[in-house]
């Protein structure tokens, strides 16, 4: 045997054992990490969703890339995002965290009582009145399911984002999706104070003589109000002194006498009934479709989501809008 050829072979051995080292040292949870920071654009906001210091997970992808010899992410002082090894490696890495959690998963079917987390997004009013009333439920009835709610107005790519599930209206969803009717239909209410300065607007077009409560999404638009009756539709943007970011705000500036404000009629209702607010242009309200529970159909169910459906598909949403 010739020395080049013994060195080669050396060479090659000593190779061998370096990946054989990088990956003794690799562990699952560090590829987790990884797909958690890009996912969330951050080491603190992928901190805060697991609930440790961004420092720990600053060490964790130092040893990763170390073990890899390799860096994944480019970091400044303002954003996070991956190399081209970082993004060849979530490619492949995305659809295999996945797997091995469902199949870690599956082992919940041989338990008595399923566990595990459940991330569910969705608008803050169907979080008000059905999610969180029927999450009460649902956690006292399976006490090992984690519910973490997060409250967004925008439609997202749940799979993308990491969550279970999310919630929205039923045109607003992809095909690919299986949805689950969550309560009746909804209605918006047109509401003010009966000590409210100006007079009550007989028509939408009355509107422009007074003051409304406006209300701006998180992406600048702000909110019309649409009307219908006896086939007639329109659409009003209204005029206001007052613009804010939540129907919760909209209302308490309503109750205070600071104009009208449109909002969902659950948000409305107890103020209705102890004579608080009135409202007006009722039969100008058309009803609006349900919201929809909504989970990919291209891959298997966790025990815990398969659960949350089974429940949500059978509870009594009257109660619910009652308790929120």
């Amino acid at each position: 045997m010739t020395s080049n050829h013994c060195a080669d072979k050396t060479s090659k051995s000593t190779q061998l054992d370096k990946v054989s080292f990088a990956m003794d040292q690799l562990r699952l949870d560090s590829l987790d990490v990884f797909a958690a920071i890009v996912r969330c654009g951050g080491f603190r906001a992928a901190a805060l969703e697991r609930g440790v210091s961004s420092s720990a997970l600053s060490q964790t992808i130092n040893a990763l890339e170390e073990a890899l010899g390799i860096r994944l992410l480019n970091r400044t002082t303002r954003s996070v995002a991956p190399t081209e090894a970082g993004q060849r490696l979530l490619q492949r890495l995305g659809p295999a965290l996945t797997d091995i959690r469902l199949a870690v998963d599956d082992l919940n079917q041989l338990k008595e009582n399923p566990s595990g987390t459940l991330r569910i997004n969705a608008p803050g009013p169907a979080i008000d009145h059905l999610l969180c009333p029927a999450m009460f439920t649902f956690m006292d009835t399976y006490p090992d399911i984690k519910v973490e709610l997060i409250s967004e107005a925008a439609v997202i790519d749940i799979v993308e984002q990491g969550f279970d599930a999310g919630v929205r209206f039923g045109k607003q969803l992809a095909q690919d999706m299986i949805a689950v009717p969550l309560g009746p239909s909804l209605r918006y209410a047109i509401v003010a104070s009966p000590i409210a300065k100006h007079g009550l607007p007989l028509t939408p077009n009355d509107l422009a003589g007074h003051n409304c409560i406006r209300r701006r999404f998180p992406g600048g638009t702000l909110v019309s109000w649409k009307f219908e009756k006896g086939g007639d539709a329109l659409e009003v943007l209204p005029e206001g002194r007052l613009t804010v970011s939540s129907a919760h705000n909209e209302l308490q500036a309503a109750v205070a006498g600071c104009g009208l404000a449109h909002v969902f009629e659950d948000y409305a209702t107890p103020d209705l009934t102890n004579g608080r607010l009135m409202e007006v242009l009722k039969d100008w309200s058309p009803l609006l479709p349900s919201w929809y529970l909504y989970y990919p159909s291209k891959r298997h169910s966790s025990a815990a989501m398969r659960e949350l459906v089974s429940f949500l598909r059978s509870y009594d949403w009257k109660l619910s809008r009652m308790s929120a």
